[in-house]
C-alpha cells in the first residue's frame, strides 16, 4: 500500500534526525535480503549502537540533502540499508561487514565518513580498524609498556644478586 505524504515526510524527519547524530553511514544493496536477516540485523544493531533502516531511496536523498549531504543518484544503485552509527565510527561498517561475509547478495555501496561520501574501500577499511575499546585498550597497553620494563630492569638486577649470592654460598659449602 503506497505511504501517505505526510507518512513520508515522518519518514524523511525520522531519518534526518538520526542522520544529524550519526558518526558514520554505511550503505549497502540488499537483493536477497530477507525478514530473518532484517531482525538479527536490528538485533545485532540495537547491541552495537547502531540504527538499521530501509527507505525509498528519494526519501533517504532528501533526509540526506536536509543534513547537507549530496550524493549521486548513481552512487546508490538497488534496494538500500542504511546502518547508522551513532556512537562508534567504525561500528557500522564493523556490522555490515561481519554480516555480508555469509551472505552474496548484500554488498557494501559506500558510506558516509567525516562529513563526505567515501566509497566501498573505504568502508571496508574501516571496517577492518578496531573498535574504540580496543584502541583504548592498546593505548594503555603501551603507557604502561615504558613502565613494565623499568620494573623489569629492576628486578633484574635484584635477580643477578640472588644469582651472585647463591654461587658464592655453593662455592663456600
Amino acid at each position: 500500500m503506497p505511504k501517505t505524504r505526510a507518512q513520508k515526510g515522518e519518514i524523511v524527519d525520522e531519518l534526518s534526525q538520526k542522520l544529524g547524530k550519526m558518526k558514520s553511514v554505511v550503505f549497502t544493496s540488499i537483493s536477497g535480503y530477507t525478514m530473518d536477516d532484517a531482525n538479527l540485523l536490528r538485533q545485532k544493531g540495537r547491541e552495537v549502537g547502531v540504527e538499521v533502516m530501509v527507505a525509498k531511496k528519494t526519501l533517504l536523498n532528501k533526509a540526506l540533502e536536509n543534513n547537507g549531504f549530496t550524493i549521486a543518484p548513481d552512487e546508490l544503485e538497488g534496494s538500500i540499508l542504511t546502518t547508522i552509527g551513532l556512537d562508534d565510527e567504525v561500528a557500522a561498517a564493523k556490522l555490515i561487514a561481519e554480516f555480508a561475509k555469509d551472505r552474496e547478495a548484500i554488498q557494501i555501496v559506500g558510506g558516509i565518513l567525516e562529513g563526505k561520501f567515501v566509497g566501498r574501500d573505504a568502508i571496508k577499511q574501516l571496517a577492518t580498524l578496531p573498535s574504540r575499546e580496543q584502541l583504548l585498550a592498546m593505548f594503555v597497553r603501551s603507557l604502561n609498556a615504558p613502565i613494565s620494563g623499568f620494573v623489569n630492569v629492576l628486578a633484574g638486577n635484584l635477580r643477578s644478586l640472588v644469582y651472585v649470592l647463591n654461587a658464592i654460598k655453593t662455592a663456600k659449602i
